[in-house]
């Protein structure tokens, strides 16, 4: 299955001055991901590039390589690229999370993120802290990458924008958890990756709403979503990619 079309934008948001998210892509691997760093200007940034890059090398590295022994896990099940995706993953938190543990707690850096690649017609996605993606087919929103939030450990009725908080985070703590899920695409589908800057202030039925509206591209429809969560207040960096197959 091949990408017919994509989108990203990452920005600071209305009123920050730093953008500690961001995303990358291979088009040559299929591996595409977004992260929100952690830690502030000089920290979340830095992470967030270094996580690029690291991703990015160590990813190419293994899938090219059908033969490749993977370093920190490996599960027969699992399509090559799929092992890939979690070694890639794990590789890239050990150093963050090396290179924070002789630092004191306000000058550690993190990330939560999704990053994601094809095998075939599988889509296969990995999740850490508070990133969402859904899958969208024929008008059907299905959430894949589910948030960390508060919203069921706590009574409160606080905004839904306050909810959200990475549990985990690559680099944070010496494990990372993260959810695996995989989806069998087909022509027409798009998957739609984004922070908490965007999500949190759009809600599932605005978001089916602008997939399905009429638009000349998918920067049209991601520059939309984008817009709608400045004008409910958002106060976060922002960072959306779309992929049509």
């Amino acid at each position: 299955m091949q990408l017919k079309a994509y989108a990203a934008q990452t920005h600071q948001g209305p009123y920050l001055q730093v953008n500690e998210d961001g995303y990358d892509f291979d088009f040559d691997n299929q591996l595409y991901m977004i992260f929100d760093g952690l830690g502030g200007s000089g920290l979340g940034d830095t992470c967030v590039e270094r996580l690029k890059q690291d991703v990015k090398q160590f990813y190419t590295q293994l899938s090219d390589d059908p033969n490749a022994t993977m370093p920190l896990y490996y599960n027969p099940r699992n399509t090559l690229e799929e092992n890939s995706l979690i070694n890639s993953l794990l590789n890239a938190h050990q150093k963050i999370y090396q290179s924070n543990s002789d630092k004191p707690i306000n000058q550690r850096a993190a990330a939560s993120g999704i990053l994601a690649t094809m095998s075939e017609s599988l889509l296969v996605l990995l999740g850490v802290g508070n990133c969402v993606a859904y899958h969208f087919r024929k008008g059907r929103l299905n959430k894949l990458i589910t948030e960390d939030t508060l919203q069921f450990l706590s009574k409160d009725q606080f905004e839904y924008k306050f909810r959200t908080i990475p549990f985990s985070a690559i680099g944070m703590y010496p494990d990372v958890n993260y959810q695996l899920k995989e989806v069998r695409v087909s022509d027409g589908d798009q998957v739609i990756l984004m922070t908490d800057g965007v999500y949190g202030y759009v809600s599932e039925e605005e978001l089916a709403y602008t997939m399905t509206s009429a638009a000349p591209d998918l920067a049209f429809r991601v520059n939309s979503l984008l817009k709608l969560s400045n004008s409910r207040g958002n106060t976060d960096n922002q960072t959306i990619m779309i992929l049509e197959f």
